[in-house]
Formats: structure tokens, sequence, C-alpha cells
């Protein structure tokens, strides 16, 4: 099963990468630029797969760009609080 194709899995390498880039000494502010920027590639470039990717990508197709870094940060937030 691809990362992708489980929303649980993929919070959990989100989590991942986020903690890895904490302590690589990575400010909280640079990794929710980075996870806006991911969210707009995948936003474009991927097909939802399940029911939550298809919420967040009409919540991102749907937000201005300060909203979308809000999500972005949400996320981060998410994963973080999941570990």
């Amino acid at each position: 099963m691809d990362t992708l194709d489980n929303f649980e899995r993929w919070k959990e390498f989100l989590g991942s990468q986020v903690d890895k880039a904490q302590a690589m000494g990575i400010s909280n502010e640079r990794i929710t630029e980075v996870a806006a920027k991911l969210g707009d590639y995948l936003a474009k470039k991927v097909d939802p797969r399940n029911e939550q990717e298809r919420l967040l990508k009409q919540l991102w197709d749907s937000a201005n760009d300060d909203e979308q870094r809000t999500l972005a940060s949400l996320m981060v937030k998410m994963t973080d609080k999941a570990h």
C-alpha cells in the first residue's frame, strides 16, 4: 500500500518529516512554507485517493494564498500532535 493511499499513513509520514526538519533546526515558519508548497503541488498534480484527500483538495482549491498557508500550518500541527 502506497503512503498516499491511506490518510493515517500520510499523516504519519508527514509527521516524521516534520520531526526530522525540527531536529535539523528548521523553524516552524519554514516548515509551514514547505508544507504550503507541497500542498500546492499535491493539489495540482495528484488525484485525491480517499475522502480526506478530496476534502483537503476542495479546501485548498477554495482558499486564497493566506488560507492555504493556514491549511498547511494546521496540517503540520495535526501531524505533530499525532506523535
